[in-house]
């Protein structure tokens, strides 16, 4: 096969690539390492990834995407660039076919920008898909039936919240509250109850290892490492479990609000459906310890965690290659 179609689940935190015949082949962080006296990338993806909050002066970590978008143009393309090469897929007389997943909500212009990206990389044939469509898809959940099945997708930068049926999104909603928002609570709550600076990586470990967004559902506790604010000195604090609960309440609320709000927005017949077959839990941000119990508890309906909620996307993007013929609707012309 001489081009062969490609699968991107282009996130705020990770870029996943698919190909057709190989499955997920690429897994790594949307982050790009570059010389700022130089303007030369240095590392991208995991290597960059090591460098963030370690580098000197000269050389920055530069996260390309934010909320779901591209927010550095060049940067994006670079990566993109670097990744493509990376897995070695571009035939000797044709251009691969490439799928990009996006939020739901974004503007033409974020869509243009996304394409124009892809389309940089060399490839002229580029097809854009909702996430959340994607992610149900991946999760192993029929959507091409005449019934309700809602979707929760946790990422980094957005959560994307959807009810499908019939193959399309019925109602959706996109917000800029995810996994990276709550990094930021855990940094502002520790900055702002022991005056203690920790970096985005011991965050995300807080999360990762102690968090939790259900009371009482978890009892751990972790000792960490930061400078402190008044002495400018390193010291050790011990964080609890129930304390990043209280960290992380705000913005999870947002996500029950948002929820709650695509459920209202529903057609009966679909809310009959979703109440038997539950709501489906996918992206990193269904690891986050709780979340199934609570939005279970504030939606009054069954909550699922997919299987492996952080390749849905990439999953379905495999699943959507291989019927990409009958896409043609939502190919990008150019």
């Amino acid at each position: 096969m001489l081009g062969r179609d490609i699968g991107i689940d282009l996130g705020t935190a990770n870029v996943l690539i698919y190909v057709k015949g190989r499955g997920i082949v690429l897994d790594e962080p949307s982050v790009v390492a570059l010389d700022t006296t130089t303007k030369r990338v240095l590392a991208v993806g995991e290597e960059a990834f090591r460098m963030v909050g370690r580098t000197p002066g000269n050389i920055v970590a530069i996260r390309p995407m934010k909320d779901g978008v591209i927010a550095n143009f060049e940067m994006t393309e670079s990566m993109l660039k670097h990744f493509l090469n990376k897995i070695n897929v571009k035939g000797l007389f044709s251009k691969p076919r490439i799928l990009v997943c996006c939020p739901t909500n974004i503007t033409s212009v974020e869509q243009k920008a996304i394409r124009e990206a892809v389309e940089k990389t060399g490839s002229k044939n580029i097809y854009l898909e909702e996430e959340p469509k994607v992610a149900a898809i991946g999760a192993g959940m029929d959507i091409f039936q005449p019934s309700g099945n809602m979707v929760v997708d946790i990422g980094g930068g957005t959560t994307d919240i959807a009810v499908l049926s019939m193959g399309d999104v019925v109602t959706a909603s996109s917000i800029k509250v995810a996994g990276d928002r709550f990094d930021s609570d855990i940094l502002s709550y520790i900055k702002k109850e022991y005056k203690l600076l920790i970096g985005e990586r011991t965050a995300e470990e807080i999360k990762k290892q102690v968090a939790t967004v259900f009371p009482g559902a978890r009892n751990e506790q972790m000792d960490i490492r930061g400078r402190d604010m008044v002495s400018g000195l390193p010291r050790n604090i011990t964080i609890r479990s129930e304390e990043i609960e209280k960290a992380l309440v705000e913005s999870v609320d947002y996500i029950v609000q948002a929820a709650k709000h695509v459920l209202e927005q529903t057609p009966p017949e679909l809310s009959a459906d979703i109440i038997d077959r539950g709501v489906m839990l996918t992206g990193g941000g269904a690891y986050l310890h709780g979340i199934d119990t609570l939005l279970a508890e504030e939606l009054k309906i069954p909550v699922l965690i997919a299987e492996e909620p952080m390749h849905c996307v990439a999953t379905g993007t495999g699943i959507l290659l291989e019927n990409l013929d009958r896409m043609s609707n939502k190919k990008v012309h150019i």
